[in-house]
């Protein structure tokens, strides 16, 4: 009996050590959010990535990473693309889901490159530095748009880029990198990027990424063949310019695009991306062997749950972060982890007028709320999520709508709207229209807003509600059934927003946003 005690006791111990030594393991995936198309460099012992964030300004983010795991934006490549009506939300015109696509991240002789892509202007775009993080950044552009291209730099400095959709093409650049080199012609390297994953392909082979590892050329691929799921194909070469051999490199839950990355310790890992639903397209890290030649990613052909790296502090303040819009002398304006909806019109925000708060100010009509220029943005992160911002109404005009979003073509939203006699507590969402709360008390200038985001097991549902002294709290609204669509191509984000429709001018102040995830 006291050797059963005994033993009983032991496994008990080995059973909370075993739970331990997991716990401190870094989980798939590393970034429940919405960076999809990631790029990835090491210099050094220091991580960068950048990743796509389509019509939101700045735009192309760069993050930075000591481990792989825990990442901080530090920058981005640029303010805004251009000045277009589409760009610029103008007359009825709009950019959701263009804007800039999948970018390429280099480190070449001291200078960091990294290139992009628009549909909105045909242009191919290519931001350099010599310091990632404070920048300045010199752009060159050039057309065309090279599509899903992959920035290369061979042994010799030469620089190319390789493109395209089930056709790979490679091209030769300028030395300074302002176009395609004249007298040269593009020249098809992989005809069916798709053939290794089957002859039936709903998406072609696209997503390239080119890397040069122990003299042999690499191309990394995604393919979606119909009927079946996001796959990793993968192609080598003795040549940059071929012949390629080709083979799935994997194929589980859809986890795929991207390309390598090696640690300092020569381990190697694949940076990839899943859909998740509303939240976005979030990221994972899958180990790499070689075997033959051949990366061959996965454990037995999966993607782990677990990693054998640091675990995770989350991705607050990392990626998103609360803000109470309080500015020391030297601080920027605001922190990176805000985005603007489209370019934004700086004569019209301010975290200076009023300091401690946001203000947005209206500056002409609109009609819908996805036209509404200053529109504040940030990543909805999962499993789940919730924003609170606590809004000053007194500056409103009869026929503005201000508040809190969850900005996606589905949208929903919880605020206040002015109809000039008063001022009433409203939920609003593309489904189901406007539901009419209570009016907003004579006298109260302030009100509680609070959007919360479920995204656990794919659930999808948003939860609006108000306050109007922060302590009792009252839903509002059906919950918004949350759904990524192709027109708008990016997770939900929380948005800050006030819009006028019938007079312009009013303005509203945003004392905080309060981000907690679960």
């Amino acid at each position: 009996m006291k050797n059963l005690k005994l033993f009983t006791l032991s496994l008990f111990f080995l059973l909370i050590a075993t739970v331990n030594v997991n716990a401190q393991k870094a989980t798939n995936p590393f970034i429940f959010a919405d960076v999809p198309d990631l790029s990835m460099i090491r210099v050094g012992k220091v991580y960068y990535m950048s990743s796509t964030t389509m019509h939101m300004n700045p735009g192309v983010p760069i993050m930075k990473s000591t481990d792989l795991v825990n990442w901080k934006i530090v920058s981005y490549a640029y303010d805004t693309l251009g000045n277009t009506d589409e760009l610029t939300l103008s007359n009825g015109k709009w950019d959701y889901g263009r804007g800039s696509w999948a970018s390429s991240l280099r480190f070449h002789k001291g200078i960091y490159y990294v290139s992009t892509f628009s549909g909105t202007t045909g242009k191919t775009y290519i931001y350099s530095t010599k310091d990632i993080e404070k920048g300045p950044w010199k752009l060159t552009s050039f057309k065309p748009s090279l599509h899903d291209h992959s920035l290369f730099f061979e042994d010799d400095g030469k620089p190319y880029m390789v493109y395209g959709t089930g056709k790979i093409t490679l091209v030769e650049l300028k030395e300074d990198l302002s176009g395609i080199k004249p007298n040269t012609q593009p020249v098809t390297i992989i005809e069916n990027a798709s053939l290794p994953a089957g002859t039936g392909a709903g998406l072609p082979a696209e997503g390239s990424q080119l890397f040069k590892i122990n003299g042999k050329y690499y191309i990394f691929n995604i393919t979606w063949p119909r009927n079946g799921m996001r796959t990793v194909v993968v192609h080598r070469s003795d040549k940059l310019t071929g012949p390629y051999e080709g083979q799935v490199a994997l194929k589980d839950q859809g986890v795929a695009q991207g390309g390598l990355i090696s640690t300092p310790e020569g381990k190697w890992f694949s940076y990839l991306f899943r859909d998740f639903g509303s939240v976005g397209r979030i990221p994972y890290l899958v180990p790499v062997n070689w075997q033959d030649g051949w990366p061959v990613l996965g454990i037995n052909g999966k993607v782990p749950e677990t990693l054998e790296l640091p675990v995770s502090k989350g991705l607050i303040p990392g990626i998103v972060a609360s803000d109470e819009f309080t500015r020391k002398k030297g601080d920027p304006l605001l922190p990176l982890v805000w985005q603007w909806n489209h370019n934004p019109d700086p004569a019209f925000w301010s975290v200076t007028k009023r300091p401690g708060f946001l203000r947005i100010t209206t500056s002409r009509l609109d009609t819908n709320i996805l036209l509404a220029r200053n529109t504040l943005t940030q990543r909805t992160i999962g499993p789940a999520s919730t924003g609170t911002t606590l809004i000053d109404i007194s500056g409103m005009k009869a026929g503005d709508q201000a508040g809190l979003m969850l900005l996606q073509r589905k949208f929903g939203w919880v605020g206040v709207k002015h109809t000039g006699s008063k001022k009433t507590v409203v939920a609003v969402s593309a489904q189901n229209g406007t539901v009419t709360g209570e009016d907003v008390p004579a006298g109260q200038q302030t009100i509680y807003l609070k959007a919360r985001c479920d995204f656990e097991n794919r659930t999808d549902k948003g939860y609006f509600s108000y306050s109007f002294d922060g302590k009792t709290w009252k839903s509002i609204g059906e919950p918004l059934q949350m759904s990524y669509t192709l027109p708008h191509f990016i997770g939900y984000r929380f948005g800050l927003f006030n819009y006028a429709t019938e007079n312009a001018g009013g303005y509203v102040d945003f004392d905080y946003f309060r981000i907690e995830a679960k």
